[in-house]
Protein backbone atom coordinates (compact mmCIF):
# COMPACT_ATOMS: atom_id res chain seq x y z
CA UNK A 1 0.00 0.00 0.00
CA UNK A 2 1.49 3.40 -0.97
CA UNK A 3 2.59 5.76 1.78
CA UNK A 4 0.64 9.04 1.88
CA UNK A 5 2.52 12.15 0.74
CA UNK A 6 2.68 13.70 4.21
CA UNK A 7 3.88 10.44 5.69
CA UNK A 8 6.58 10.19 3.04
CA UNK A 9 7.75 13.71 3.80
CA UNK A 10 8.03 12.86 7.49
CA UNK A 11 10.00 9.70 6.72
CA UNK A 12 12.23 11.63 4.32
CA UNK A 13 13.18 14.06 7.10
CA UNK A 14 14.20 11.10 9.25
CA UNK A 15 16.28 9.61 6.42
CA UNK A 16 18.08 12.93 6.03
CA UNK A 17 18.76 13.27 9.77
CA UNK A 18 20.06 9.72 10.01
CA UNK A 19 22.48 9.97 7.07
CA UNK A 20 23.75 13.34 8.33
CA UNK A 21 24.68 11.71 11.64
CA UNK A 22 25.91 8.34 10.43
CA UNK A 23 27.66 8.97 7.12
CA UNK A 24 31.44 8.96 7.15
CA UNK A 25 32.32 11.41 4.41
CA UNK A 26 35.26 11.42 2.04
CA UNK A 27 36.32 13.49 -0.95
CA UNK A 28 33.70 11.97 -3.26
CA UNK A 29 31.00 10.92 -0.80
CA UNK A 30 29.51 13.70 1.30
CA UNK A 31 26.03 14.92 2.14
CA UNK A 32 25.88 16.96 -1.06
CA UNK A 33 26.50 13.74 -2.97
CA UNK A 34 23.57 12.11 -1.19
CA UNK A 35 21.29 15.06 -1.93
CA UNK A 36 22.26 14.96 -5.61
CA UNK A 37 21.59 11.22 -5.80
CA UNK A 38 18.19 11.71 -4.16
CA UNK A 39 17.28 14.52 -6.55
CA UNK A 40 18.30 12.47 -9.58
CA UNK A 41 16.53 9.39 -8.24
CA UNK A 42 13.29 11.35 -7.86
CA UNK A 43 13.55 12.54 -11.46
CA UNK A 44 14.28 9.04 -12.76
CA UNK A 45 11.44 7.57 -10.68
CA UNK A 46 8.97 9.97 -12.23
CA UNK A 47 10.18 9.18 -15.74
CA UNK A 48 10.51 5.42 -15.26
CA UNK A 49 7.55 4.70 -12.98
CA UNK A 50 9.51 3.53 -9.93
CA UNK A 51 8.04 3.49 -6.41
CA UNK A 52 9.36 6.30 -4.24
CA UNK A 53 8.62 4.24 -1.13
CA UNK A 54 11.58 2.08 -2.19
CA UNK A 55 13.71 4.54 -4.10
CA UNK A 56 13.87 7.36 -1.54
CA UNK A 57 15.12 5.40 1.49
CA UNK A 58 17.58 3.51 -0.70
CA UNK A 59 18.88 6.73 -2.27
CA UNK A 60 19.25 8.50 1.06
CA UNK A 61 20.83 5.56 2.88
CA UNK A 62 22.97 3.92 0.17
CA UNK A 63 26.18 5.31 1.70
CA UNK A 64 25.26 5.06 5.39
CA UNK A 65 28.25 2.75 5.71
CA UNK A 66 31.33 2.62 3.50
CA UNK A 67 34.87 1.39 3.76
CA UNK A 68 37.61 3.66 2.35
CA UNK A 69 38.35 3.13 -1.36
CA UNK A 70 41.66 1.43 -0.61
CA UNK A 71 40.26 -0.82 2.15
CA UNK A 72 40.55 -4.60 1.54
CA UNK A 73 36.85 -5.04 2.39
CA UNK A 74 35.67 -2.25 0.06
CA UNK A 75 33.42 -4.65 -1.88
CA UNK A 76 31.47 -5.40 1.32
CA UNK A 77 30.45 -1.76 1.86
CA UNK A 78 27.10 -2.08 0.08
CA UNK A 79 26.10 -5.14 2.14
CA UNK A 80 27.05 -3.37 5.35
CA UNK A 81 25.14 -0.26 4.30
CA UNK A 82 22.07 -2.25 3.28
CA UNK A 83 21.95 -4.11 6.60
CA UNK A 84 22.48 -0.90 8.58
CA UNK A 85 19.75 0.89 6.60
CA UNK A 86 17.21 -1.85 7.24
CA UNK A 87 18.00 -1.87 10.96
CA UNK A 88 17.38 1.89 11.03
CA UNK A 89 14.17 1.70 9.00
CA UNK A 90 12.77 -0.82 11.43
CA UNK A 91 13.40 1.58 14.33
CA UNK A 92 11.22 4.24 12.66
CA UNK A 93 8.49 1.69 11.81
CA UNK A 94 8.98 1.95 8.07
CA UNK A 95 6.56 -0.50 6.39
CA UNK A 96 8.03 -4.02 6.29
CA UNK A 97 6.61 -4.63 2.83
CA UNK A 98 9.30 -2.41 1.27
CA UNK A 99 12.36 -3.52 3.25
CA UNK A 100 13.56 -6.39 1.04
CA UNK A 101 13.36 -4.22 -2.07
CA UNK A 102 15.22 -1.38 -0.33
CA UNK A 103 17.94 -3.77 0.80
CA UNK A 104 18.36 -5.04 -2.78
CA UNK A 105 18.46 -1.50 -4.20
CA UNK A 106 21.26 -0.50 -1.82
CA UNK A 107 23.17 -3.70 -2.55
CA UNK A 108 22.87 -3.17 -6.30
CA UNK A 109 23.95 0.47 -6.34
CA UNK A 110 27.61 -0.37 -5.78
CA UNK A 111 30.03 -0.58 -8.70
CA UNK A 112 32.47 -2.77 -6.77
CA UNK A 113 29.81 -5.14 -5.38
CA UNK A 114 28.78 -6.10 -8.94
CA UNK A 115 25.18 -6.96 -8.02
CA UNK A 116 22.69 -6.93 -10.91
CA UNK A 117 19.63 -4.73 -10.17
CA UNK A 118 16.49 -6.82 -10.59
CA UNK A 119 13.79 -4.19 -10.01
CA UNK A 120 13.07 -0.83 -11.61
CA UNK A 121 13.69 0.78 -8.20
CA UNK A 122 17.15 -0.79 -7.91
CA UNK A 123 17.91 0.27 -11.47
CA UNK A 124 16.90 3.85 -10.67
CA UNK A 125 19.06 4.02 -7.54
CA UNK A 126 22.05 2.52 -9.35
CA UNK A 127 21.65 4.94 -12.27
CA UNK A 128 21.23 7.94 -9.97
CA UNK A 129 24.41 7.10 -8.09
CA UNK A 130 26.43 6.44 -11.24
CA UNK A 131 25.26 9.63 -12.93
CA UNK A 132 26.91 11.39 -10.01
CA UNK A 133 30.26 10.15 -11.32
CA UNK A 134 29.76 11.82 -14.69
CA UNK A 135 29.70 15.39 -15.97
CA UNK A 136 31.17 18.41 -14.21
CA UNK A 137 30.56 16.92 -10.77
CA UNK A 138 32.17 13.69 -11.96
CA UNK A 139 35.32 15.50 -13.04
CA UNK A 140 35.51 17.35 -9.72
CA UNK A 141 34.96 14.20 -7.66
CA UNK A 142 37.59 12.33 -9.65
CA UNK A 143 40.13 15.07 -8.97
CA UNK A 144 39.27 15.20 -5.27
CA UNK A 145 39.76 11.45 -4.87
CA UNK A 146 43.01 11.55 -6.81
CA UNK A 147 44.39 14.14 -4.40
CA UNK A 148 43.65 11.76 -1.55
CA UNK A 149 45.54 8.97 -3.30
CA UNK A 150 48.43 11.28 -4.13
CA UNK A 151 48.00 10.58 -7.86
CA UNK A 152 49.53 12.73 -10.57
CA UNK A 153 47.10 14.34 -13.01
CA UNK A 154 48.64 12.53 -15.99
CA UNK A 155 51.75 10.73 -17.14
CA UNK A 156 54.27 13.22 -18.50
CA UNK A 157 55.57 10.67 -21.01
CA UNK A 158 52.20 9.38 -22.25
CA UNK A 159 49.28 11.43 -20.84
CA UNK A 160 46.48 9.38 -22.43
CA UNK A 161 48.04 5.91 -22.33
CA UNK A 162 48.58 5.58 -26.06
CA UNK A 163 51.36 3.03 -25.60
CA UNK A 164 51.31 2.11 -21.89
CA UNK A 165 48.95 0.19 -19.63
CA UNK A 166 46.33 2.24 -17.80
CA UNK A 167 47.17 2.94 -14.16
CA UNK A 168 44.51 4.99 -12.41
CA UNK A 169 46.20 4.72 -9.03
CA UNK A 170 49.15 6.70 -10.39
CA UNK A 171 47.45 8.95 -12.95
CA UNK A 172 44.07 10.64 -12.53
CA UNK A 173 43.30 10.86 -16.26
CA UNK A 174 43.55 7.08 -16.53
CA UNK A 175 40.48 6.70 -14.28
CA UNK A 176 38.32 8.25 -16.98
CA UNK A 177 39.16 5.24 -19.15
CA UNK A 178 39.29 2.48 -16.53
CA UNK A 179 35.85 3.31 -15.12
CA UNK A 180 34.10 6.62 -15.84
CA UNK A 181 33.64 6.30 -19.59
CA UNK A 182 32.28 2.78 -19.09
CA UNK A 183 29.35 3.98 -17.00
CA UNK A 184 27.27 5.27 -19.91
CA UNK A 185 26.92 1.77 -21.38
CA UNK A 186 26.04 0.40 -17.93
CA UNK A 187 23.03 2.64 -17.33
CA UNK A 188 19.85 0.67 -16.72
CA UNK A 189 17.09 3.12 -17.69
CA UNK A 190 16.45 5.01 -20.90
CA UNK A 191 16.30 8.33 -19.06
CA UNK A 192 19.68 7.76 -17.43
CA UNK A 193 21.26 6.62 -20.70
CA UNK A 194 20.32 9.93 -22.32
CA UNK A 195 21.67 11.97 -19.42
CA UNK A 196 24.83 9.87 -19.23
CA UNK A 197 25.55 10.54 -22.92
CA UNK A 198 25.48 14.30 -22.33
CA UNK A 199 27.63 14.10 -19.20
CA UNK A 200 30.15 11.74 -20.79
CA UNK A 201 30.51 14.13 -23.72
CA UNK A 202 31.32 16.94 -21.30
CA UNK A 203 34.05 14.79 -19.78
CA UNK A 204 35.42 13.94 -23.20
CA UNK A 205 35.49 17.64 -24.03
CA UNK A 206 37.39 18.25 -20.79
CA UNK A 207 40.05 15.73 -21.80
CA UNK A 208 40.24 17.20 -25.30
CA UNK A 209 40.89 20.62 -23.81
CA UNK A 210 43.43 19.13 -21.40
CA UNK A 211 45.22 17.48 -24.33
CA UNK A 212 45.32 20.78 -26.19
CA UNK A 213 46.82 22.55 -23.19
CA UNK A 214 49.40 19.80 -22.60
CA UNK A 215 50.47 19.98 -26.25
CA UNK A 216 50.62 23.77 -26.16
CA UNK A 217 52.88 23.60 -23.12
CA UNK A 218 55.39 21.21 -24.73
Amino acid sequence: MPIAQQGMLEFEAQFRDFIAKEMVTDAAHDLQHVERVVKTAKMLSEEEGAKLEIVLPAAYLHDCFTYPKDHPKRKESAKMAADKAIDFLRTIQYPDIYLDAIHHAIMAHSFSANVTPLTIEAKVVQDADRLGSLGAIGVARCLFVAVGFGSALYSADDPFAATRALDDKSFTVDHFYTKLFKLESMMQTATAKKEARQRSQFMQDFLTQLSNEINDAT
